[in-house]
């Protein structure tokens, strides 16, 4: 992800693979300068979760995105992108939580 103004510059990236019936999302990082108390944009995890949810509904897939969460994450990613835990460390996102994403992200 980079904005227009400055293409050069990474925010964040996501790695993704097509499951024949969800999106899975292997990876997904922010710059270095995008988290933490001085972060510089604000959301750039999150727009890149919507990316994954836009890429899944327009498969077919209705919405759904499958990640694995690093464990001190979980309830964040609960409360922040309405995910869902399917085992101890696999959680998704359903048809619900990812048409808020891409209605936050992408339909301003």
């Amino acid at each position: 992800m980079v904005i227009q103004s400055s293409p050069e510059v990474i925010q964040g990236l996501v790695s993704i693979s097509d499951k024949g019936d969800h999106i899975f999302m292997n990876l997904i990082e922010s710059a270095p300068h995008n988290f933490g108390k001085n972060k510089i944009y604000e959301g750039v995890a999150g727009n890149l979760v919507a990316f994954a949810c836009k890429v899944s509904f327009e498969k077919g897939y209705g919405g759904i995105v499958v990640f694995e969460a690093k464990t001190k994450l979980i309830e964040h990613y609960k409360l922040t992108l309405g995910a869902q835990m399917i085992t101890s460390n696999r959680m998704f996102i359903d048809a619900n939580s990812a048409l808020g994403l891409i209605d936050k992200y992408f339909n301003k």
